[in-house]
């Protein structure tokens, strides 16, 4: 078995796993957790516990998006932490495996000029969020930027998620998996070309 599809087994036995933890008893905690280590080094993103966990409890949707939101946050800091003081030893291997450390040396130079909106669109699209925190760190992007940003991604993806998942429920479950990234992708693209083309123009 060559490595791609060991790895692919590995992600999905992770998926699966995850998963499972909506139906825990402390699925609220759990939640907590997956966002947090999600933020620096899990594979599985934290709205696939969230999305089951809401479709199941509607009525604590926000609740569940602010846990998720806090908690993903602070993994973020963690995330920072790596970057900036574990490199070598932690942060370089998490960028291998997601096959981003050439963006290291691609980014590093010019990173702290786009930083604020490489964490917002990192946090906010389905591009690894792990990847910009453990960046920031690295190449010492403003503390209180980062956070800010952070918290401004991660509200909106959390909170729109949970929103459309109140007022809906079920039905528009396939399309928050399915189509909800390339939507944030594509909003994320449009602003950012809106705010480049009144600086450059």
């Amino acid at each position: 078995m060559g490595q791609d599809e060991s790895e692919k087994r590995v992600i999905r036995a992770l998926y699966d796993w995850t998963l499972s933890l909506a139906r825990h008893p402390h699925a609220l905690w759990a939640l907590a957790f997956v966002a947090f280590i999600e933020s620096s080094v899990f594979p599985i993103p934290p709205d696939v516990l969230m999305i089951a966990m809401i479709v199941a409890r509607p009525s604590r949707a926000f609740v569940i998006a602010g846990v998720a939101t806090v908690a993903s946050v602070a993994g973020g800091l963690a995330g920072y932490w790596i970057g900036y003081g574990a490199f070598e030893t932690l942060g370089r291997p998490v960028l291998e495996f997601y096959g981003k450390d050439a963006y290291f040396a691609e980014f590093q130079e010019r990173y702290n000029e786009w930083g604020a909106w490489a964490v917002l669109i990192a946090g906010v699209t389905p591009f690894p969020y792990k990847v910009i925190t453990i960046l920031s760190g690295v190449t010492g992007l403003s503390l209180g930027v980062f956070l800010v940003a952070s918290l401004i991604a991660r509200a909106l993806r959390f909170f729109i998620v949970a929103a459309l998942l109140w007022k809906f429920g079920a039905p528009i479950r396939d399309f928050i998996e399915a189509r909800l990234g390339l939507v944030f992708s594509v909003f994320i693209a449009l602003l950012l070309g809106g705010f480049l083309a009144l600086r450059y123009l």
